[in-house]
């Protein structure tokens, strides 16, 4: 998997808030082809373990962690009102997924399932 490090910083706005998204990329083994994607849509990305990697833009910034089950685990920061930006990348992406937003006070406030 080709690192990158040439998108765009976590903006310090969303950077000084605890993590508001969670999630499972359904069918997924391997958190690197996924981490792929996002570099290829304009991303940065690191390795941030053995197998998982940190992926992140402006308005986001993402863990991929895979599981010993079906699925890669992301969670992270993103803007609130760019969430649904998240799910269409996703979407474009042709992942299965379940995405959850929680506001300051750790309460969900949203949460997609197509």
């Amino acid at each position: 998997m080709d690192l990158s490090a040439e998108g765009e910083a976590l903006d310090r706005t969303w950077s000084e808030r605890a993590n508001n998204v969670a999630g499972v990329l359904h069918g997924c083994r391997d958190a690197s082809p996924i981490a792929e994607r996002f570099v290829q849509a304009g991303w940065r990305s690191n390795s941030s373990s053995w197998y998982g990697y940190e992926v992140g833009t402006s308005w986001c910034e993402l863990e991929l962690d895979p599981t010993d089950g079906p699925g890669v685990l992301l969670n992270g920061v993103a803007a609130p009102h760019r969430f649904e930006d998240l799910a269409a990348l996703l979407n474009r992406f042709g992942l299965t997924y379940t995405l959850e937003l929680y506001d300051e006070n750790g309460r969900l406030i949203r949460e997609l399932r197509p």
